[in-house]
């Protein structure tokens, strides 16, 4: 893998750090972040439903889980676990050899209470961030679905990627804890750009209510820039009926909402052709992008 200093690496190609203006990176794959500032709140539940819209939209597609020692994505998918991403950090493995693939879907686990990962000085950030120097222009998308909060990893790991979106719950401890990982990447990337996407809501009123909120508290003490994805609905009873209905149930109210969402979002900020949602008619016309 390359010794190319990550920290140097993120700071010399963000187009955002203006102590060194030089051009972001060139990769015909972006990468996005899926981050939060607390757990719990449907981030690796998200990550894969995205990811799985875009394989069907004809993408190749990567999700890497770099909660490298409890990997829940594995568990979601019903994948058996593993030790291969240890085996990977220790070169005892190929990338190809580590991965799950489904189709154009790709995923790297991570492990499971690997002890082995505590006597050893790792660098997951660094390891990660090397990984994709190599293989991210194998894929047209990668996603990383990041660990909740404020580590050195998901720090490094957030600033690395060309988008970033903040899953947000309308708690308090939610919000709070996502804008302390706003104003850190800021402060300490130059990070002032990021998509939001809040999660489990009310209504539209309660929506309305924190995106203003948020996004005035972001502007003005970040002097940063909200980009505002939309909203999920609060339907489930309980963790694992959100799970079906994120990543089993074509019908429900959440897919439809992503499928929208993502429309929107790559229409907008990625060169590439999805199905465009037809706003009247309520569902996608089989139109595409010339």
């Amino acid at each position: 893998m390359s010794n190319n200093n990550p920290r140097e690496w993120l700071l010399s190609k963000n187009k955002f750090f203006s102590k060194n203006p030089c051009p972001k990176k060139t990769s015909k794959s972006h990468t996005i972040s899926i981050t939060s500032g607390k757990g719990g709140v449907g981030k690796s539940s998200l990550a894969l439903k995205m990811s799985k819209i875009f394989c069907e939209w004809g993408f190749k597609v990567l999700v890497i889980d770099c909660d490298y020692n409890l990997s829940n994505t594995s568990i979601k998918l019903g994948v058996p676990l593993n030790n291969d991403f240890y085996s990977l950090v220790k070169n005892e493995k190929t990338f190809e050899e580590c991965l799950y693939i489904d189709g154009n879907f790709h995923l790297l686990p991570g492990c499971n209470g690997n002890l082995d990962f505590f006597s050893n000085d790792i660098e997951l950030d660094r390891i990660i961030i090397n990984l994709l120097l190599e293989k991210q222009n194998d894929f047209d998308l990668v996603f990383l679905d990041c660990p909740a909060g404020l580590s050195k990893e998901a720090l490094s790991l957030n600033a690395y990627t060309d988008f970033r979106f903040f899953i947000i719950n309308p708690d308090q401890s939610s919000l709070t804890d996502s804008y302390s990982l706003m104003k850190i990447l800021k402060n300490n990337y130059g990070i002032k750009e990021n998509h939001v996407l809040l999660n489990k809501v009310s209504n539209l009123d309660q929506y309305k209510r924190i995106i203003k909120g948020l996004s005035e508290t972001v502007e003005n003490y970040l002097s940063s820039r909200l980009n505002v994805l939309g909203w999920l609905p609060c339907e489930e009873k309980n963790s694992g009926t959100f799970n079906g209905m994120v990543l089993d149930d074509p019908n429900s109210t959440i897919h439809r909402s992503l499928m929208k969402i993502l429309t929107q979002f790559a229409d907008k900020n990625m060169d590439i052709t999805v199905p465009r949602f037809d706003e009247k008619l309520g569902f996608f016309k089989s139109i595409f992008k010339e």
